[in-house]
């Protein structure tokens, strides 16, 4: 998902590059070339903080999964209502974790948000702890910075501890 991603954010800076390059944009030297060369040097960091604030999140996720030690897989167990972009500019969705147990038990849920493409945006997990045998809990999951566009939620993965 990560190589999606990252296709996707240089793609972004590439065309960021040929439409400031295509502008003409200078550095007060008359000279357009280099004001593309640094449009492209600019459109390539943000798109390494982009790929770096990814890989932070995602490294996060797998910690906070780790914690559920004896977890069992429960993917089917777990949905999501429709995703929302707050006016803090985070994107967040309802998780819902039924408890098909017959004692209490916890949950860890991985929430990846994409684009339309299926681009990995950020990562988050949330934990919904008790939740009684039989019974349902919920959370909402929250993207870890802003993130614009259309943007979709979907359980990477679930565990029932």
């Amino acid at each position: 998902m990560t190589g999606n991603w990252t296709r996707g954010a240089a793609g972004t800076a590439l065309a960021l590059a040929v439409t400031v390059g295509a502008a003409g944009c200078s550095d007060n030297s008359g000279t357009p070339s280099t004001g593309s060369s640094k449009a492209a040097s600019a459109a390539s960091s943000l798109a390494s903080q982009g790929t770096d604030a990814l890989a932070s999140a995602t490294a996060e996720a797998k910690r906070k999964l780790d914690e559920a030690k004896g977890g069992v897989k429960a993917k089917d167990d777990v949905s999501l209502g429709s995703t929302t972009i707050g006016s803090d500019g985070k994107a967040t969705a309802k998780v819902t974790a039924k408890n098909t147990a017959d004692a209490g038990k916890s949950f860890a849920v991985q929430v990846n948000f994409t684009d339309t493409s299926g681009n990995l945006l950020d990562v988050t997990v949330v934990k919904i702890s008790d939740v009684a045998a039989g019974a349902s809990g919920d959370a909402t999951a929250t993207s870890n910075r802003k993130l614009t566009g259309q943007v979709k939620a979907d359980v990477a993965t679930a565990l029932r501890y």
